[in-house]
């Protein structure tokens, strides 16, 4: 997530998920040099693709990439994701695509990857896994919860190998329709007004470590 200085924040290289806190995390500037002192860097691929929404989108303020095995697994599928279902409906209209280039450390693929978000939440990297964006932490989270299950949902149909019930092409398209709609104004339209705040009492509860 970035700040007014246009620094941003990015895990450590080399640490667990499970060890990282808010003081753990490496503060870079848009060239990928620490503005902070740290024992550890960042991974280059990861300043590369954060840095493309950034640099050029300050209205977004968190970026999310996961490798998870849903997300990878539908990334490599040609048609990518599938609207089978109410979930898959739910995000499908807001997933652009970018085809994959190898790891990305190059910094002229940043203009591509900004390119083919455009004005989308999520960025399925082709062969590689998935990339959401949001103008706060938890719409980004939500987003990348909300792909994540749609995706696991199209791996657990395929794998059963049972005939489609297709969804007529009518609702489809009203799935993206709505969409374009879904993030203008606040309130009830802002997914992370209920979810992300629930989220974060159910991680006080849990383990409020993560605020060290």
């Amino acid at each position: 997530m970035p700040d007014p200085e246009d620094h941003f924040l990015l895990n450590p290289y080399g640490m667990m998920f499970d060890e990282i806190t808010a003081s753990s995390l490496v503060k870079i500037d848009m060239e990928g040099n620490k503005v902070e002192p740290s024992d550890y860097g960042v991974n280059q691929a990861g300043f590369v693709i954060h840095s493309a929404v950034h640099m050029a989108r300050h209205d977004l303020v968190c970026v999310l990439h996961t490798h998870t095995v849903a997300g990878c697994a539908v990334s490599c599928q040609k048609e990518g994701l599938l609207p089978l279902n109410q979930h898959a409906l739910g995000v499908i209209g807001d997933v652009a695509y970018h085809s994959y280039e190898g790891a990305a450390t190059r910094l002229d693929e940043r203009e591509r990857i900004l390119a083919d978000l455009g004005d989308q939440r999520i960025l399925v990297l082709r062969n590689h896994g998935l990339l959401t964006v949001g103008r706060s932490i938890g719409e980004a989270f939500v987003a990348t919860y909300k792909m994540e299950r749609a995706c696991e949902m199209q791996l657990a149909f395929q794998q059963s190998g049972a005939e489609f019930f297709p969804i007529s092409e009518a609702v489809v398209q009203d799935a993206f329709a709505r969409a374009r709609d879904r993030y203008a104004g606040g309130g009830r339209n802002d997914p992370a007004t209920f979810e992300w705040p629930a989220l974060l009492r159910k991680l006080d509860r849990t383990d409020p470590s993560y605020k060290q």
